[in-house]
């Protein structure tokens, strides 16, 4: 039994934005069913160039229902070029965090929305005369370079949790370490030393940043925010003010609370608005 956060259990039980688009801006379908997860993506924009609508099909697991709900609802409100910034690990963090088996659900996640995009703009992506690396999920190469840059990787069941390549027959393990070593060995790739943090630290430092980078932003439109918990590296928080009402206030605790609690704190921080 995987264990799976409530946000993720309620957007599988209570998927949000299922179907299609009719004429839509941007399309996308990536994955098979034969390889287990497949995914059909459409969105539509307003008038200002923001995402209007955002729709999804999906064949997958629970967590590929719940990353492929979670991805519609976060990029609504955006504009392209913001929605082009979402990584997985956004959709896993806005979800509570994923299963490491099950991140590569995420991932299929954030290809749908980089094709639909690329869709939009008049370059769709081109199927590339690259080597498969794994044959018994047609992960490439690149995929798998890809996977092991932004989300730092380093060993063949990470990659295979994120991507899926070296879960079948594994005959490929080799040569996805040898892919890993190479990304790894290049300038700049090493994955960082992160020092630990004792809990204690983690919520002193999360207090001083909110009331040092974040709160004096907020009140300056109106809004406040309050610390209510940590578990983890959950930060839970509760909207103030005009925070409190404003429909765009997730957009701003994950673009802008979340972002500076990373940067000034743990790079693994989600921040989680909750009633108090």
């Amino acid at each position: 039994m995987w264990d799976y956060t409530d946000k993720v259990k309620d957007h599988f039980l209570n998927p949000r934005n299922v179907g299609e688009i009719e004429n839509p801006d941007g399309v996308a379908e990536v994955g098979s069913i034969a390889c287990g997860d497949a995914l059909k993506f459409t969105f539509k924009l307003d008038e200002n160039g923001k995402i209007l609508e955002a729709r999804f099909k999906t064949f997958g697991c629970a967590s590929a229902i719940a990353s492929a709900s979670a991805m519609t609802e976060m990029i609504k409100g955006m504009t392209v070029e913001e929605a082009a910034k979402v990584t997985n690990q956004d959709i896993a963090n806005y979800l509570g965090g994923l299963p490491d088996e099950k991140m590569h659900c995420s991932v299929l996640g954030r290809e749908a929305l980089e094709k639909a995009i690329s869709f939009y703009k008049g370059s769709p992506v081109q199927a590339e005369e690259e080597k498969i690396v794994c044959e018994c999920f047609g992960v490439t190469q690149k995929e798998i370079e890809r996977a092991v840059r932004e989300n730092r990787l380093s060993s063949v069941e990470e990659v295979t949790n994120y991507t899926k390549a070296g879960g079948g027959c594994g005959n490929c393990h080799p040569l996805i370490q040898e892919i890993i070593d190479s990304v790894l060995a290049q300038p700049g790739a090493t994955l960082p030393v992160i020092p630990k943090l004792s809990n204690i630290k983690k919520i002193k430092m999360i207090e001083e940043t909110l009331e040092r980078e974040i709160r004096p932003a907020l009140k300056h439109d109106g809004g406040d925010i309050e610390l209510v918990d940590v578990v983890g590296n959950r930060v839970m928080v509760a909207t103030r003010g005009a925070c409190s009402s404003c429909q765009a206030a997730n957009l701003t605790l994950k673009n802008f609370v979340e972002v500076k609690l990373r940067e000034q704190v743990w790079p693994d921080l989600v921040v989680e608005e909750v009633s108090a």
